[in-house]
Formats: structure tokens, sequence, C-alpha cells
């Protein structure tokens, strides 16, 4: 209404207005299937809740959810605008308190991204083993009417020679990994090129200057030619045509164990291999140079390749030790190698050889169970608690294989006596000292593996040349490397940074 003045008496009359048009009220609508499906959050965050059930449950506090929103980009303003909240951290909490804890256990999918095939194993453990029957062709190639610290004459040229390919090819081994694990294969392959028949040269120079027959001298230098073949085809992957070049040896050597075969031929079946693996060899890399150039340049430093080199170095330096030196330990008391063939390092080595495969699994296993309590673990002493154990059992599967396969060559092997408790002792502690050290240069350590195994070899050399037995040498120095090994390998593997 309004007031409105009257002209006649000047009062005040109330005029009532016409009223405005009201808007009709529905009726009120019965709860049927159209309202019902009708589901509205009262709060959208339960829907973001819903969303992220899964990571919210695995979470183990609420900064992994902010990190997760933050990364998706959830910033402050739009927590506000979306979701009433002041900032992304306060809706991390809320969902944090909404969803329960749920720590499943390690999907198949993510829990092992350590795979690695068993029979390829079996195939690498082969590979190394094999060769050793190319001595048994070559056996004839040394003077053993002339000695050299109880070593038919050669034989020093040849272990010089291998010294200097295991450590050569550790160090080339490492750089082409570190090409191909940045997707360049291109680029290994022409690390490889290089550093391959480079190796090979060096060895076999070695070789010859230390000196001996003519036969033994060009007997290291095919040894060298084929660890360097055999080192490209291992780092591309090409085991099957490593085992398949390994083949005339290995056949020569079965029939040279039944008849006696005259030396041409044998020396037919040793060039037989080796011209298998180095022609297969220059066709995978040739296959490898044939693929596109790398766009960005990249480079490498050499120097991170020299504990690698060490370390092939000291490991070699070990073995050696371990197949020869009771033979060296006789001449240098005696001045003869007399009784040396009845030593019982052959099935040892042999055993050592065939457990590479294993070895070589069991890091896989490792790495793969350590991820799966990182997945598993609540806290951080759980966690070292667990990939201790597994440390433990990986090593004690490795041990045993190496004692059950050196009792089985021993059985095979034709007059050969077993090993003693402390020779078993020996062996055990340095195949246990090489998987440890095989482990830690897997996660990084290379130059403190490559410092305790070199310690451990310069040791043993030192008291092998001064008469001490070689078997207290080994149990003393390799018992000290696995002690000091295991004591790095608890607390540094322990840590969970170290496996992410």
């Amino acid at each position: 209404m309004r007031l409105v003045p009257n002209e006649a008496d000047e009062t005040v009359q109330l005029r009532v207005l016409p009223l405005k048009r009201r808007r009709p009220t529905l009726p009120a609508q019965r709860p049927g299937p159209q309202t019902d499906q009708l589901d509205l959050s009262p709060d959208p965050l339960d829907e973001l809740a819903e969303r992220l059930r899964d990571i919210c449950a695995d979470a183990v506090h609420p900064y992994e959810i902010a990190a997760f929103l933050e990364s998706d980009g959830l910033s402050d303003e739009q927590a506000g605008l979306l979701y009433g909240r002041p900032d992304a951290f306060t809706v991390a909490e809320e969902l944090f308190e909404r969803v329960e804890r749920r720590y499943p256990g390690p999907s198949a999918e993510f829990a092992n991204p350590w795979r690695a095939d068993p029979w390829r194993c079996v195939v690498r453990g082969l590979v190394f083993a094999l060769p050793g029957l190319g001595y048994l062709l070559g056996a004839n190639l040394f003077a053993a009417d002339r000695m050299r610290f109880g070593l038919p004459s050669g034989m020093l040229a040849l272990s010089v020679a291998t010294l200097v390919s295991w450590s050569w090819n550790q160090a080339l081994a490492h750089r082409s990994y570190a090409w191909l694990g940045r997707g360049r294969r291109r680029s290994a392959a022409t690390c490889l090129a290089i550093g391959a028949p480079l190796g090979a040269l060096t060895a076999a120079t070695a070789g010859y200057v230390v000196g001996g027959p003519l036969g033994a001298l060009c007997f290291a230098a095919g040894q060298s030619g084929y660890l360097a073949a055999a080192t490209v085809l291992l780092v591309l992957g090409r085991e099957k045509f490593l085992l398949l070049a390994l083949a005339p040896s290995a056949v020569g050597a079965g029939v040279v164990l039944a008849v006696d075969v005259p030396q041409a031929v044998r020396t037919s079946v040793l060039l037989a291999s080796l011209g298998l693996a180095v022609g297969l060899a220059a066709r995978e890399l040739l296959r490898c140079r044939r693929a596109e150039a790398e766009p960005v340049p990249l480079r490498l430093p050499l120097h991170k390749e020299l504990p690698h080199l060490l370390f092939g170095l000291a490991v070699g330096t070990l073995t050696l030790i371990a197949g020869l030196g009771v033979t060296v330990h006789q001449a240098v008391r005696t001045g003869s190698a007399e009784g040396a063939s009845a030593s019982p390092t052959g099935p040892a080595m042999i055993a050592l050889t065939l457990s590479l495969g294993l070895a070589e699994w069991l890091l896989f296993r490792y790495r793969a169970m350590a991820v799966a309590a990182l997945r598993t673990s609540h806290t951080p002493v759980e966690f070292a608690r667990r990939t201790g154990g597994v440390l433990l059992g990986c090593l004690f599967i490795y041990l045993t294989t190496v004692a059950a396969l050196d009792a089985a060559a021993t059985v095979l092997w034709p007059g050969a006596p077993a090993l003693g408790v402390p020779e078993l002792g020996a062996l055990l502690l340095l195949g246990g000292s090489l998987w440890l050290a095989l482990l830690l240069n897997a996660f990084g350590l290379s130059w403190s593996t490559a410092l305790i195994c070199l310690a451990a070899a310069g040791a043993e050399c030192a008291g092998l040349l001064t008469g001490v037995d070689p078997t207290v040498l080994q149990l003393i120095g390799c018992g000290a490397a696995a002690a000091v090994l295991t004591a790095t390998a608890g607390p540094v593997l322990g840590r969970t940074t170290r496996h992410r």
C-alpha cells in the first residue's frame, strides 16, 4: 500500500495496491525411482575420497596424499573453490582420516621389477664353465718338461693374459652396460667394437712379454680373442650364440677324453670355436651399428671404469690362487711341481664357474625380494630385518649349491680327491666373497668392493710367494674379505633409499 493525500481535506488515505502474482507452489513429490537416481553428495570431498581410495589407503602419512594432489594440479585456490578447504594439505588430512588404512601385499606387477629368466641364467652358467674344456684340447701346447713356478712353461704367460683379459673386460662390460642403460645401443656397440679388440691385443701382448713356447703363446692369444668376443655377446644378450660357438670345443673335449686325438685336430677344433665366437660377435656389432644414430651426443668419463678394472684384476687373482695355489706353493717350497696333478682344485673350479649362473639369478632375486620388503614393511627397522634375512637366505642357497656342484664334479672327475674341510671352507669363503662383491657392485659400491678384494688378493699373493700354505691363505684372505663385505652389506642394503 501507499499513502495518497486527499485534495479536499488534505487527509491521508490508505490505498491498497493490487497484489503481485505469486509463483504457485509445487506439490511435494513423493520419492520415486527418478528421485532415487539423483545421488548428490553433500560434501564434494566424499567423491574425491572414493576416487582416491586406493592411494589414500596405501598412504602412511597425509603428506603422501598431499604430494599426489599437488602433482595432480590441485592448488590452494582450487581446494577452496572445489572443496571448501583452505589448502591442499587440509584436503589431504581429511582424506587420510576418512579412508581406512589398508597396506596390501606386493602385487605381481609392481613388486618384481627385477625379473630374471632362470633358463637364461642356466645358459650363462654353462658359457662360463664350458671354456675350461678348451684346456683339455690345448694341454699339449705347453712344455711340461720346462717348469716356471711349478707350472709348465707357457702357463705363466697364459695366467698373466687371463688376468689382463678379466680386468679389461670387466671395465669394458660396465661401460657398455652404462650405454645400454641410457638406451644407446649403438654407442654400446661402438664401445665394444673398439674396446674388445684392444683388450685382446693388450692381453696377448702381456702373455708374449712373459714368454713361453710358441704354441702356448698362440693359445693365450686365442683365449684373449675368445674372451673379448664372449664379452661382446654377453653384454648384447646373445648367450645362445656363445653356447653355439662353444659346441665344437665341448664335443672335441669329450672325444679327447675317450681316445687320443692328434694335436692338429685339437688345434682345428679350438680355431673353429674361436672363429665362431669372433664371427658371431662381429655380426651382432654390425647389426647394432646399423641402428639410427643418437641425436644428442653424450660422453661418459673413463675414470669411472677404474674400480671395475681393479675389481676384475682382484677377482681373477683370487680365482687363480684357488686353482693354482697348491702347485705354486709346492714349487716355491721344493722347487718342483710333483703331486700337483692330485690337487682337488679342478672340480672346485668347475663348481665355481658353473655356479655363476645361479649367482646372477640370486642377485636378481635379492633385488626383487628387497623391493617387496620395501612395499610391505611399516618401519625402517622392519625393512632392515627383512632385507637382512633375504641376504642371508640367498647367500646360503648359493654356498649350498657350490658345495653340491663340487661334490658332483669330484665324482665325475677321474682320480680327483675329495675336498677336505679346510679346502671346502676356503672354496665357500671365496664364493661368498665374490657373490657379496657382485651384489654391492650392483648397488654402486664399486670402489669399496674393489679395494676390499684387491687387498685380499695382494695379501694372498704375498703369502704364497713366501711359502705360506695356500689353503690357510684363502681361509684368512677370503674370510676377512667376506667378513668386511658382510659388515658393509648389512647396514648399506638395510637402507630404504638404496632400493628406490
